[in-house]
């Protein structure tokens, strides 16, 4: 009898040993279940087309989603944020289509300096309008966040800022929000002139001076960056100007550098931000 006995339980404890094989199989797919698009936009103002990622997850097959355009920094490409963290579990999490463009080092400015430097126009124009045009989107301000890590950290507030009839929201996490203290770093000089001949270009493309057109609701408001972030001071600079300016956001100030780990940490906590603000518009 215990023959007979043994062999059962031993098939008990395997089955037991499938089935949450088979369970961790499935959770692993169902956070994994957004697609990965990779697309070639044109753009007109430069005259060429512009890589991006596209990453959908599975609720926009049943109704419009919102958008977050989300930036890269300087160095990086259209795949960096991919590379630093799966997006795909976080578009299903926070039900969101999440498009990278490429800026390459653009600063995502218009180049004061180089008429063939665009993309300022190209991503708060010419991207979001692709965008709502081939993909289930909530096709209004009230439906888009930008947001983006050091020189896209930059761009996204730059971006944010100035057209806020595109973009309800906008993030930044260790961004250079303030491009003035670093004048010879970052290839800026080439977009914006050196910064000793055309102090006016550097003084007009920088964020931190484009916060005073703010009025307390015009934009929601995240930004973030570590203790050990070069850029941690032009943050909390960034901070106190709006704080006497009355404008309402969220900044937050954790442990860590300019590094790949602070930022995959970072992206959730602003996700959902994002999609609390998106949920307060009457967008599900």
């Amino acid at each position: 009898m215990r023959r007979n006995r043994t062999p059962s339980l031993f098939m008990s404890v395997d089955m037991k040993k499938i089935l949450s094989i088979l369970f961790f199989v499935c959770l692993v797919s169902a956070a994994s279940a957004a697609r990965i698009d990779t697309v070639e936009v044109h753009s007109a103002a430069m005259q060429r087309g512009i890589p991006a990622l596209v990453v959908v997850p599975e609720a926009a097959a049943e109704r419009p989603l919102p958008v977050l355009y989300l930036l890269h920094g300087f160095g990086g490409s259209y795949t960096a944020w991919q590379g630093i963290t799966d997006l795909r579990p976080l578009s299903e999490s926070y039900s969101m289509i999440v498009v990278c463009p490429d800026g390459e080092n653009s600063w995502y400015w218009d180049s004061p300096m180089n008429p063939a430097v665009r993309f300022e126009t190209f991503v708060s124009q010419e991207l979001p309008a692709w965008v709502d045009a081939h993909y289930p989107t909530v096709a209004g301000r009230e439906g888009r966040a930008v947001a983006g890590l050091s020189m896209g950290g930059h761009g996204a507030l730059w971006l944010g800022i100035r057209h806020r009839d595109i973009f309800g929201a906008a993030g930044s996490m260790s961004g250079g929000v303030d491009i003035r203290p670093f004048p010879d770093s970052w290839l800026m000089k080439e977009q914006l002139g050196a910064q000793n001949e055309h102090p006016e270009n550097w003084e007009s493309h920088t964020v931190i001076n484009q916060v005073d057109s703010l009025h307390e609701g015009d934009l929601a408001l995240i930004f973030d960056c570590g203790y050990d972030d070069f850029f941690f001071e032009v943050n909390k600079a960034l901070h106190e100007k709006l704080r006497t300016l009355g404008v309402g956001h969220d900044f937050v100030i954790r442990p860590g550098g300019h590094n790949a780990t602070y930022w995959a940490n970072s992206l959730p906590y602003q996700m959902l931000f994002f999609q609390r603000w998106f949920h307060r518009q009457g967008v599900e």
